[in-house]
């Protein structure tokens, strides 16, 4: 077996096309989303769209376990503390630029890609991971998909897009998930539009015999969509998805954060005494996390409430890396993944205490527009 970061295969189909099979290969990591895997995605992307035999791209996680925990934060970690100048305060490590830049134009990538592509999202589904899997055409999920976007608990925020597609969920959804790291079953990604199909997990070798079978005629867009959605058709289950846990409780987490504000919705969330067991792990989650998150989550929703996807993606390149330099995202992984004490040391005591001169440092550019790493995202990209 490879050891690649990523593994490649094609798959013939019946009519002498080829299924692109893209395999994220670091199951004793969860398959955590590293630069070079970032690299590899992006380079056999860009030849597979170009490439009229592939007909359709398929991804998915190696191990039983995840198709994707999240970003490599360990090895961001590593660079701004163990680089020399970059310890301390003001950080300046050129992987957090690098590495968030490749990331953002790998997802955005695959929100505009010309080509049918298809994520397994099997297992768990986390914060880069879920960048990968958001724009995909059709995102499957299975009985053991969990799905979320748990920045919060390391001084970070929900990134890779989430900007812009936690808003278009139900008002008051996104911001709440987004405060609570709350995770996700099959179910409720179907309900949030996060999700396409629900496929057992033990039908995917018959949804890759079933794409192979299929006939993709002209090659034209309508074409290769249609096979890809009448093979899927064949094995889809709804029936079997677990029952949800956001849909049950709409009216209740919208009246936690609707029309307030970032403090006044944590102090409501961590006062709410509903008897659910989703919505206490909720309540535990955000009691810990970083105070500083969370009034980061608020404000991003806010800043893009009506903005393109591109546009979110340029400003939570800022954002991402301005957090890397001087927000508390070191101390948050320090604590949850490198010492394992559990004990932040937040710079702030709660998210009333996180003054605007600190939020406004954290979205100052570093670039001027003509020299954002971003600024030609989604020019030339053609989008479905």
């Amino acid at each position: 077996m490879s050891d690649l970061p990523v593994r490649f295969d094609e798959l013939p189909t019946r009519d002498g096309g080829r299924i692109g099979v893209a395999t994220l290969n670091a199951p004793k990591s969860l398959n955590a989303l590293s630069l070079e895997m970032v690299r590899q995605l992006q380079g056999k992307l860009d030849a597979w769209a170009t490439d009229r035999s592939i007909v359709a791209v398929w991804l998915e996680g190696s191990g039983d376990k995840a198709f994707c925990a999240g970003g490599d934060v360990v090895a961001l970690y590593r660079s701004l503390t163990e680089e020399g100048d970059n310890r301390g305060s003001g950080r300046n490590s050129l992987l957090a630029e690098t590495y968030f830049t490749a990331e953002y134009h790998l997802d955005h990538r695959i929100h505009t890609y010309p080509k049918p592509l298809l994520v397994w999202g099997d297992g768990i589904v986390m914060g880069g991971g879920l960048g990968l899997m958001a724009g995909g055409f059709q995102r499957i999920v299975t009985e053991t998909t969990r799905i979320a976007m748990p920045e919060i608990t390391i001084g970070l925020y929900p990134d890779i897009g989430a900007s812009w597609f936690l808003n278009r969920m139900p008002p008051g959804v996104g911001a709440y998930l987004g405060l609570t790291g709350a995770q996700l079953n099959a179910r409720d990604a179907l309900d949030l539009g996060m999700a396409d199909r629900f496929i057992p997990r033990d039908r995917r070798g018959l949804v890759l015999s079933s794409l192979t079978e299929s006939d993709y005629g002209d090659r034209s867009g309508p074409a290769l969509r249609g096979a890809v959605q009448q093979a899927l058709d064949r094995h889809e289950a709804r029936d079997g998805a677990p029952e949800g846990q956001v849909w049950p409780n709409l009216d209740h987490l919208q009246a936690l954060v609707g029309a307030v504000d970032a403090p006044t919705a944590v102090r409501r969330i961590l006062a709410d005494t509903r008897d659910d067991k989703w919505l206490a792990s909720n309540r535990a989650r955000l009691a810990d996390g970083c105070p500083l998150s969370a009034q980061l989550v608020w404000r991003m929703l806010t800043r893009h409430a009506h903005t393109s996807l591109a546009d979110a993606f340029r400003d939570e390149l800022v954002l991402s890396v301005q957090c890397c330099r001087q927000g508390d995202f070191v101390e948050g992984v320090r604590a949850l993944l490198i010492d394992k004490d559990k004990s932040p040391r937040w710079s702030h005591p709660d998210a009333d205490s996180v003054s605007e001169e600190t939020i406004q440092a954290l979205f100052a550019s570093p670039w001027e527009s003509e020299s954002h790493p971003l600024r030609d995202l989604g020019l030339g990209h053609r989008i479905g």
